[in-house]
């Protein structure tokens, strides 16, 4: 049997690129670039992960296709456009990891079971035509890659939702009440960079343990539905 090139684990952020992030989305920017620098930090981590951007509004864009953060300069800037639909996201991720996936194990990677960190601030203006597209990017039977989903909701973005989008209950958070939606992102940044260094570090471990961190100023999702 031919030696891996080490294990790694795909992880992709989906970020909400809505109109109503417009006052925030400077806040994203910056504290994805604080992830980076971070990583940079942790070499042997950073090894471990493969990190891809991805926006959605009325439509998907992929910002920053899976790579090894170590090799990039800067990560894309984020930007906003109208309508939250929720469905054009997953519906890129039934396509979009699988082959990402064959990629990483072509070049000799053992491939990690990927994790989605998925960020809205308000309700999908695609109800009734996300759900579907959702359960068959979920779905393990018919989708072998399918991810991990952490779902954090901030702004209008309800707890049933974001219950609803998290693969467990333990990776669905919503921001606490009252919390300005700026300091929330900032919270969800440092977050999401504690989670992709410890993630990396388990994985470099040789335990493949998906590392989930709640953002501070946010509550389980399940404890408000």
């Amino acid at each position: 049997m031919a030696e891996t090139a080490g294990r790694v684990l795909p992880v992709y952020l989906v970020a909400d690129e809505s109109a109503s992030m417009t006052p925030v989305v400077d806040e994203l920017n910056a504290g994805l670039q604080s992830l980076h620098d971070a990583l940079l930090r942790e070499p042997l981590a950073a090894a471990k992960v493969r990190f891809s951007i991805v926006g959605f509004s009325e439509d998907v864009i992929v910002h920053s296709a899976l790579s090894d953060l170590r090799n990039a300069t800067a990560l894309p800037q984020l930007s906003v456009r109208a309508g939250t639909a929720y469905g054009v996201a997953f519906g890129l991720l039934i396509d979009r990891i699988p082959a990402d996936v064959r990629a990483l194990k072509r070049e000799g990677f053992a491939v990690h079971r990927p994790a989605v960190f998925f960020l809205s601030d308000g309700q999908p203006t695609d109800p009734g035509e996300w759900e579907p597209v959702y359960a068959e990017l979920v779905d393990r039977e018919r989708n072998p890659t399918a991810p991990n989903i952490i779902a954090c909701g901030i702004g209008e973005a309800r707890a049933e939702t974001i219950l609803h989008v998290a693969t467990r209950p333990e990776f669905a958070f919503v921001a606490t009440p009252g919390v300005e939606v700026g300091f929330a992102i900032a919270e969800f940044c440092t977050a999401l960079t504690r989670s992709v260094i410890r993630s990396g570090q388990a994985v470099g471990g040789d335990t493949a343990e998906l590392v989930v961190e709640r953002p501070d100023s946010f509550r389980m999702a399940v404890d408000v539905v």
